[in-house]
């Protein structure tokens, strides 16, 4: 039988991050159409209504509540969940990202290399803030979004904030690939300290702007857009179909914690499958010393109370 999503999230509460454009618009959409209450997480709050407003023309009933929340900041994430006022959350799309083509490296707030900082240490953090209401939700769930860029890199565990090695598109590939280290680490120590919380790695393949539906006033493909995006279609997709690995994660009750899913065809579009993650990808030794590291830049740890954190 083919698995649909439809209001498979009825009396669901789920947060995702960056769900205010791209991949997780669409996540936030397709969630909303599946009955749950979704809660988008966002930097920007003019950015977060408008795609709440967005949201609520196609799903008349959708149930939205933005959350502002900067993962480059670890100092404004203990406010998020307050800002939650929920008693269960049953899942988090770890999805927010940047991919920066500026030459020159740029640091967080807390003197991080940006792209690391926001794409993998703010949601290490995000994960460790939220952990005590998502291991007293039953049966809940933490979707760590990767990327197929991950494949081709490795991680530096002696330079991960990129010092001596700064290429914009290699940090990036490595701020993901740390990212999908921590999803399957994650799920190995939830099951070791006999929690029902699941932790999977999902990644959308490759999604195309041009190959994805206009969302106005949010996004607008142009016929341009759309001719030129013709060719590319015979291998990649559109953020909408992207987007269904990643609801599929959080809604199948047939995904279990520590699997890796993506899209069918060469892993860069069709429908959504359960892969083999490439050895590196889920190693767990690096994904342990990765973890090390996160706890000692961060202060925090999803599973032991709050250190001084180191300084990069």
């Amino acid at each position: 039988m083919t698995w649909h999503s439809d209001r498979q999230a009825e009396g669901k509460t789920i947060l995702v991050t960056g769900a205010n454009a791209g991949i997780g618009y669409f996540v936030a959409e397709q969630l909303a159409a599946s009955g749950a209450t979704v809660v988008l997480g966002c930097r920007d709050t003019a950015k977060a209504d408008l795609a709440m407003h967005t949201i609520q023309a196609r799903v008349p009933d959708a149930r939205l509540r933005g959350v502002r929340m900067d993962l480059s900041d670890l100092s404004s994430l203990p406010a998020v969940v307050d800002a939650l006022e929920a008693d269960r959350l049953d899942a988090v799309v770890l999805n927010a990202g940047i991919l920066l083509s500026d030459p020159d490296r740029r640091l967080s707030a807390q003197g991080h290399e940006l792209m690391f900082a926001t794409n993998h240490l703010g949601h290490f953090a995000l994960v460790a803030h939220l952990a005590p209401i998502l291991t007293a939700t039953t049966h809940s769930r933490v979707i760590t979004v990767g990327s197929f860029a991950a494949r081709s890199e490795r991680l530096d565990l002696a330079d991960l904030h990129s010092e001596h090695d700064y290429q914009p598109k290699r940090t990036y590939g490595r701020s993901k690939l740390a990212q999908m280290l921590f999803g399957f680490e994650l799920d190995r120590r939830l099951r070791a300290h006999g929690s029902d919380t699941a932790s999977i790695v999902a990644h959308p393949g490759g999604a195309l702007d041009s190959l994805t539906p206009s969302r106005p006033p949010l996004f607008v493909r142009t016929t341009t857009q759309r001719l030129r995006g013709l060719p590319a279609e015979l291998v990649l997709h559109g953020k909408h179909a992207g987007a269904e690995t990643i609801v599929r994660a959080v809604l199948d009750p047939e995904v279990t914690g520590g699997q890796l899913w993506g899209p069918r065809v060469f892993g860069l579009r069709g429908q959504p499958h359960r892969e083999t993650p490439h050895p590196h990808l889920a190693d767990p030794d690096t994904a342990a010393e990765l973890w090390a590291a996160s706890s000692a830049f961060t202060g925090l740890d999803p599973f032991e109370r709050p250190v001084t954190p180191v300084q990069p």
